[in-house]
């Protein structure tokens, strides 16, 4: 009787697991799914009677080996990617799927060749966060099936042809130099404005261009040059243009006279 017991002790204890607090095992007795054990102390039964299977339900980091496929605009680009998921289903991600991460990844992989194709060219590089939320969820129904949880699905980088880079870079240098040439009209014009309404501003007091004039000479003064500034009062302006006036009308008169 006491070997029977010592016996019976000793099968009992080697009945004991510890699971840590990251797992979740599930239990198979005769073949048959009974439940989930742990984190922590937990006991099966021996002798192959119930057979444990340690899932470890930590979020992981799968990174998407590069693929090469084309964009809805014939553009063979290369596209890398990364994927973030976890066990939320201990249970499921052992009855359901044969081997849990090998077909997320694979499923990866496919969806990432799917929601590429159906996009541009333009589409897949400007608007990005679109790009990785049609990622997700593309696989996020098929992965919930197998007791998986999609976190994040994120395109990590995007590789163009060499032709392509050039002329992206073409087409960029373009609109910049379309950008710079609408910038220096827009500024001339704007200076025009205001050239044309300082005119008329000095037509109103002409005492504002003798200010001005003595204004410039300030600022050339200040240059430490050897310029030569010669100044000829407004009444001069002013006289030559009515002496020419005259002129003209005498020169009229004159032709007439002679007619």
């Amino acid at each position: 009787m006491l070997i029977a017991m010592l016996v019976l002790v000793v099968l009992g204890l080697t009945g004991l697991r510890i699971a840590q607090e990251y797992q979740r095992v599930v239990i198979f007795r005769l073949g048959r799914y009974v439940g989930l054990r742990g984190p922590g102390l937990y006991w099966i039964i021996p002798l192959g009677i119930e057979r444990p299977i340690p899932i470890d339900i930590r979020t992981r980091t799968v990174s998407a080996e590069q693929q090469e496929t084309i964009t809805r605009d014939s553009v063979t680009i290369k596209v890398n990617a990364v994927l973030w998921y976890r066990i939320a289903d201990a249970a499921k991600s052992v009855i359901e799927v044969a081997d849990a991460p090998a077909a997320v990844y694979q499923l990866a992989l496919t969806g990432l060749r799917n929601i590429i194709g159906q996009h541009d060219l333009d589409e897949v590089l400007q608007e990005r966060d679109k790009i990785n939320t049609l990622l997700s969820e593309s696989i996020a129904s098929s992965t919930f099936a197998w007791g998986l949880e999609v976190q994040r699905f994120e395109m990590k980088d995007v590789e163009l042809p060499v032709a392509m880079q050039q002329v992206m870079a073409m087409q960029a240098e373009a609109i910049r130099e379309k950008r710079a040439r609408i910038i220096k009209a827009e500024a001339e014009f704007e200076a025009s404005v205001k050239l044309s309404a300082a005119a008329a501003q000095i037509m109103e007091n002409p005492a504002a261009l003798e200010l001005r004039r003595m204004q410039m000479i300030a600022e050339v003064g200040a240059e430490n040059n050897s310029t030569t500034v010669v100044m000829i009062p407004s009444d001069f302006v002013s006289l030559s243009h009515t002496l020419s006036q005259y002129l003209q009308r005498g020169g009229a008169t004159k032709a007439d006279t002679n007619t």
